[in-house]
This record gives structure tokens, C-alpha cells and sequence, in this order.
């Protein structure tokens, strides 16, 4: 009841739910892009490969897009950068459904511009948040818990209404809609006033940026194989549908990987947690990859959607505690880069996924596919076990951490330069 009634109070400050729920919105198309054209791909004739294939150059084509348009948000502003690129990103993706596949390098082409002109929505609101709640740490930290938890209904509901749209209309009417309400979501988060008057905080100038840290390396290798796991799933289980002859078996086995993810982050959400927040991500990751391996026995439809929201129970808490991490191990003034950087090499991840599970697919089946995501999270649990050293707690770190992450140095130098303040004392 408590971690409800904080919901409740930070929806309740001006502008938060709509910020909340536009950024949704406005991500639904990078949320379940991948999905769409993989669908769309194979109802032209495509193969798995090809399927494959286009969602990855779509996934690292966003992968690369997120940092380079996040530091045009920095120069430029929110509104500026995020409206124009959501509008390319749909033109791009309007295109792939009226070329199809039949002429390959404009469709290559045509999802790449989709994918690198996706908004930086998320990390644009991580941004918002201090100044909308006037800088109070403990709401702050509240506010990126419920983001979390939002975050995980649109993987729920996202599949299944792109699943809705395939069976009323067509793949190809499902790409066009979702890209549609994603720029009706861009636009609501622009025309808000702290989206109009947000400025970012100088930032610490050097090459590597975030980069230099050694715990963050270490923390991106092991989450491009999480991601690696999650896109080989993508593939695999369009596998797994078009072996029991019905589509829509896809849309359940996706919701129940985000419900699975969603009933994790929330639980994970709902106590305080104790002890270095590396040493639970360890164990975190280890559960998930223990979760990813029964999919390769590929049962019938009822288990195997059961087994996949199994899957996704550890996915969110995984998420939540690397974001902690990511705030303990970022160079001062960073925070956010750094975080941006998680976002992209999971993205990558999930791309080489999607690209490893078309081919592992046609030469075993589908529990070959299902069985690339078994091994993404072994890798990710070896890298995080052989870099304990680098990733020990910094020094001085308290070992007692918040929900998601602490607020960083930009963000506070965010809010104080627009001039919200609390109206009382933390």
C-alpha cells in the first residue's frame, strides 16, 4: 500500500502523468519494432534469417542513434531533437512497409533511418524527473521505480496490440499505426512546459566520457548478452508460433516475457534492499539465466507461455539493480551518458540476438533459437563473475541502495537551473 500511495503522489505533481504516459507512448514503437518487423517480414515470404536480419540493423541502427541524438538533446533541447527525429523514425518505417522486401537495400535502408531517428524519450525523462519534482531524491527515486514498472506494461500490452492490428488489418497496417501514436506520444512529452525548459548541466569534458570507468565496461559486456538473449527470444519464438499454425501464439509468449518482468520489477521494487548492489546482480543474472534454459524444451502452447513469463520474472530486477550500479561506477557528471550507454549495448545485444537466432533456427529448429538465449545468459553471468574485482564496490559506497538509482549530479544541477525547488525539507 505505501509504494502505491507513492505512486499516486508523484503522479499527482504537475505534468508527471502526462510526461509518463507520452514517453510510453512515444517509445511504443522502438518497444515492439522489432516485433512488427519481424512479422511483417515473414507474411511477405521473408525467411527467418531475412526476419532476422532487418530486426537487427533496426535494433543497432537504434543503438547507435540514442547517444548521438541524447547529445543533440544536451545542445539543443528536447523539442528541438526528439520531435523531428520521432517524425523521420516514422517516415522510415512508412516506407519499409510500402517497399516491402522486395527491392532489399531500400528496405535495409529504410528501417535503419527508422531505428537511428528513434527519440531518446527514456533518457529524456530520466532527465525531467528532478526538475518535475523539484529535486526531492526520495521521489525522485520513486519516480524511476514507477518508470520501471510503466515501462514493463507497454512490453506487455505492446505485443499483444501488434498482434490486434496484424489480425484486424495487416503487418503492414500494424507498422503504420504503432509509428503514428509513437509521434502523438513525442509530441504531448515536447509541448510540456518542463519539456520546453529543461536545460542540461555542464558536462565534464573528455573523449571516453562514461567510457573510462572499468565497473561500467565490465557492466555492458554482461548486458549486451542479456540483451543478446532477449532478441534470439524475439526470433525464436515467431519459431515457436508458426510451428503450432496460429500467430497469435507470438503476441501471448512476448505479454507473458513482459508480465513475467513485470511482476518481477514490481516485487523487486517493493522492499529496500541491503549489501553491494553488485554482488545481487550477480545472483540476479544468475536466476535469469537459469530461467532462460527450460525454453529450448519448447512445450505446449499453455506451458510454454508459462515458461516464457518465468523467463522475464528476472529480467526487470536485473535492469533495476544495473542501473544502480551504473550510478555507483559512473565518473562524476556522467550519470546519464552512462546510462545511455547501457541502453545502447543492450540494444546491440538484442540485435546480434535477433541475427544469431534466424540462422541457429533454420539449421536446428526452433529450439536452436531458444537455445541462443540459454546461452546469452550463461555469457552474461561469466563476465559478471570474472570481473568481481572490477566491479567491488567503490570506494566509500554505501552498501544500502534505492530502488533503481540514486539521482545524479547533472540531475540536481538540472533542477537548480530551472528553478524548481521543494517546498520542504527532504
Amino acid at each position: 500500500m505505501a509504494g502505491a500511495t507513492g505512486y499516486l503522489d508523484i503522479l499527482r505533481a504537475p505534468h508527471a502523468a502526462r510526461l509518463l504516459a507520452g514517453t510510453l507512448v512515444g517509445r511504443l514503437p522502438n518497444g515492439t519494432g522489432h516485433i512488427a518487423i519481424v512479422l511483417f517480414t515473414r507474411a511477405e515470404g521473408g525467411s527467418y534469417t531475412l526476419a532476422g536480419a532487418l530486426a537487427a540493423v533496426y535494433g543497432l541502427a537504434t543503438a547507435v542513434g540514442q547517444p548521438l541524438l541524447g547529445r543533440a538533446v544536451d545542445l539543443y533541447g528536447q523539442p528541438r531533437v526528439q520531435l523531428p527525429a520521432a517524425v523521420v523514425s516514422a517516415l522510415g518505417m512508412a516506407l519499409f512497409a510500402v517497399v516491402g522486401i522486395g527491392a532489399l537495400p531500400l528496405a535495409y535502408t529504410a528501417v535503419a533511418v527508422a531505428g537511428l531517428f528513434t527519440p531518446p524519450l527514456e533518457g529524456g525523462l530520466r532527465a525531467l524527473w528532478p526538475s518535475v519534482l523539484g529535486g526531492r531524491e526520495d521521489r525522485v527515486h520513486r519516480a524511476y521505480a514507477m518508470d520501471a514498472v510503466a515501462q514493463e506494461v507497454m512490453f506487455t500490452v505492446g505485443p499483444l496490440l501488434v498482434t490486434l492490428l496484424v489480425a484486424l488489418f495487416s503487418p503492414a497496417a500494424a507498422l503504420l499505426v504503432i509509428n503514428v501514436v509513437g509521434v502523438l506520444g513525442a509530441l504531448s512529452v515536447v509541448l510540456s512546459a518542463p519539456s520546453r525548459a529543461w536545460r542540461s548541466a555542464p558536462r565534464e569534458a573528455h573523449w571516453l566520457g562514461a567510457l573510462r570507468s572499468p565497473g561500467l565496461l565490465a557492466l555492458l559486456g554482461a548486458f549486451f548478452f542479456v540483451g543478446l538473449a532477449l532478441g534470439s527470444i524475439t526470433v525464436a519464438g515467431v519459431a515457436y508460433a508458426d510451428d503450432h499454425g496460429r500467430a497469435s501464439v507470438y503476441g501471448w509468449l512476448m505479454a507473458a516475457l513482459g508480465l513475467g518482468a513485470l511482476i518481477g520489477g514490481v516485487a523487486y521494487g517493493a522492499r529496500q534492499w541491503t549489501g553491494a548492489p553488485e554482488r545481487r546482480l550477480r545472483l540476479i543474472v544468475a536466476l535469469l539465466a537459469l530461467c532462460y534454459l527450460p525454453l529450448v524444451l519448447t512445450p505446449g502452447v499453455v506451458a510454454m507461455t508459462a515458461l516464457s513469463a518465468l523467463a522475464g520474472v528476472f529480467l526487470a530486477p536485473a535492469i533495476a539493480c544495473a542501473f544502480i550500479v551504473v550510478d555507483r561506477h559512473a565518473p562524476a557528471g556522467t550519470v546519464t551518458e552512462a546510462f545511455s550507454w547501457l541502453v545502447t549495448t543492450f540494444g546491440v545485444g538484442a540485435a546480434v540476438g535477433t541475427a544469431f537466432a534466424g540462422p541457429a533456427v533454420e539449421l536446428g529448429g526452433t529450439p536452436w533459437g531458444f537455445a541462443v538465449a540459454g546461452a546469452g545468459g550463461i555469457a552474461a553471468l561469466l563476465v559478471l563473475t570474472a570481473t568481481q574485482r572490477v566491479l567491488a564496490a567503490p570506494a566509500g559506497a554505501k552498501d544500502i541502495s534505492p530502488s533503481i538509482a540514486g539521482s545524479s549530479e547533472n540531475d540536481r544541477n538540472g533542477a537548480a537551473e530551472l528553478g524548481f525547488s521543494s517546498g520542504r525539507e527532504a
